[in-house]
């Protein structure tokens, strides 16, 4: 079992019980799934980028990342349709737990003159979105190899119903919300 589930299982749920009065355990906020997203938008003129990024991705996450084509043309982003313009994973289970408890144990730390992550990302139905700028914080990703840095966004996609108990739980769980 991983160690943020364990920590989940143990901590978290009965602290959550607690607060908020939930009547059993099933009604207590979980995450879902992490999706993480980079977004390659030079890809539209040289296609080795974005399988160097989908292939970083995958080296982050532990799973084959899946690359996004455009849907539709904008002619003012030299934009055409299905062209690779990003790359994109989704976590569930043991790898979510997994990549959740690198993210805040080892990456998050890793960021110069950290402060904390935003509270401000919550989407009002208890959903949290992060941003970070490199791919170079995780240890997976070697320095010498990387072309130029990318950032991408991770989002935590809760059963929480309201943005206070998405928060509560992310607290819980070790992510360092900065404070105001």
């Amino acid at each position: 079992m991983s160690r943020l589930k364990a920590r989940y299982q143990q901590e978290v749920v009965p602290a959550l019980r607690k607060e908020f009065g939930y009547p059993n355990t099933m009604a207590v906020p979980r995450l879902i799934k992490v999706v993480v997203n980079m977004g390659l938008g030079e890809g539209t003129q040289n296609a080795k980028i974005v399988d160097a990024g989908a292939e970083e991705l995958a080296k982050i996450t532990g799973q084959r990342a899946s690359v996004r084509r455009a849907t539709k043309a904008i002619s003012q982003f030299k934009l055409r349709k299905n062209i690779p313009i990003g790359a994109m994973v989704t976590l569930r289970g043991i790898r979510m737990y997994e990549f959740v408890d690198r993210l805040i144990a080892i990456a998050l730390p890793r960021v110069r003159d950290f402060r904390g992550v935003s509270p401000r990302g919550f989407d009002g139905r208890g959903n949290y979105t992060l941003g970070l700028r490199d791919q170079l914080l995780f240890p997976e990703i070697d320095y010498l190899k990387v072309d130029k840095a990318r950032g991408m966004n991770v989002s935590f996609v809760t059963s929480a119903r309201t943005d206070e108990e998405a928060r509560r739980l992310l607290q819980l769980m070790g992510m360092p919300f900065r404070q105001n």
